[in-house]
């Protein structure tokens, strides 16, 4: 009952002779098929909190990594403090000595920023998949969880200006960078 005589209805195909799209043959259709179903595994894959969570952990430690081999290249500035530390060494050990320093602090930096990455997208994943909705608030509330968690070490007062900081935070980026459709109200 599809075709041009009813074109308001949705055509029905048998599973497996769907049509084609232009350019893929019906000798091809066992390599499309495959495709797609390769194709919707990895989206839901990487629609998983465990993906998000990984994601931002890697993230996060390239990105503190970087930012400390940046900072690291004004450690050696003062060549007096050079000359104290690295004396009767030869270029080669100097040389040595310097990279393995910068590695410690991209280590050390790259870390901080992965768990802060890492915990803030699986905690925000987390309350999105129970809300089962996308708005400020799932941000904000996983800020201010992710803000106390970081701080639980420091005491109480420390946990809820965390918290209240990094939903603050949270929400400034946001409002700022994130631009999400309306809600559809039923």
């Amino acid at each position: 009952m599809s075709g041009p005589n009813f074109p308001g209805l949705v055509p029905l195909h048998i599973p497996g002779k769907e049509p084609l799209p232009p350019g893929v043959s019906e000798e091809e259709r066992d390599g499309y098929e495959q495709m797609k179903k390769t194709e919707k595994f990895m989206t839901m894959a990487s629609e998983t909190c465990a993906f998000k969570t990984v994601l931002a952990g890697g993230g996060g430690l390239a990105i503190g990594a970087f930012f400390s081999l940046m900072s690291s290249s004004f450690a050696y500035e003062d060549p007096l403090l050079r000359e104290r530390t690295q004396a009767g060494m030869k270029t080669h050990q100097k040389a040595s000595a310097m990279f393995k320093e910068m590695g410690r602090g991209m280590w050390t930096t790259g870390k901080g920023f992965g768990k802060v990455g890492a915990l803030y997208a699986g905690i925000e994943c987390i309350i999105e998949s129970y809300r089962a909705k996308n708005d400020i608030y799932n941000s904000v509330s996983a800020g201010f969880l992710a803000g106390g968690i970081l701080a639980r070490r420091s005491g109480p007062r420390a946990v809820i200006g965390g918290g209240l900081a990094f939903a603050a935070f949270s929400a400034v980026i946001d409002l700022a960078f994130i631009r999400r459709e309306p809600a559809e109200e039923d």
